[in-house]
């Protein structure tokens, strides 16, 4: 009874894990690959997009949002982004094809398993997962910190977000040190 219980324990991931969602049995079972989200790897999408903001990972939106972000670049939150027809067909095409919805990472399935099937959030920060995620920061932390200023800025607080890992561990938030649940 102990080991069945103890088999049934690790096959949900629950013993493997701080978070208790990381698990190496809870990957296994529901089909992520890793535990964040695949890191950008395009170099055009690099240079257009990261040279204004973080490089958000096509991983933390689902096709149809990426597809909206995409068709309003004359208006993107406040700025024109608009870019040449080719770069926005290959950008279009390497954010659709690394979506959130097409990507086999362990946070891409939550965001899309926290969306309604019609969703489509122009913000990483409007996804209720991310909602979530985030519902325990102060103003203080985020939006009054001069070194944070917003949620949208990963890097800022997720010291390997580049690399498409947003671990509870590694969050170091300026002026108040290690995250601790």
């Amino acid at each position: 009874m102990v080991l069945l219980s103890a088999a049934l324990l690790g096959m949900s991931g629950e013993a493997f894990s701080a978070d208790n969602k990381t698990g190496f049995f809870s990957r296994m079972f529901n089909g992520a690959k890793a535990p964040g989200v695949a890191p950008v790897k395009n170099p055009q999408y690099l240079e257009e997009c990261g040279s204004c903001h973080f490089p958000y990972q096509p991983g933390l939106l689902p096709a149809r949002s990426w597809t909206k972000v995409m068709s309003g670049l004359e208006n993107h939150f406040g700025e024109n982004a608009e870019l040449p027809p080719e770069d926005v067909n290959n950008i279009t095409d390497y954010l659709l094809n690394n979506a959130a919805d097409h990507a086999n990472y362990k946070r891409s399935k939550r965001i899309m398993n926290s969306l309604r099937a019609d969703d489509a959030p122009l913000r990483i920060s409007e996804t209720p997962y991310f909602i979530e995620k985030h519902n325990e920061l102060s103003h203080a932390m985020v939006r009054d910190n001069p070194k944070v200023g917003s949620v949208s800025r990963c890097g800022a607080c997720h010291t390997k977000a580049e690399t498409g890992s947003f671990s509870e561990s590694e969050i170091q938030i300026p002026g108040f040190g290690a995250w601790e649940d």
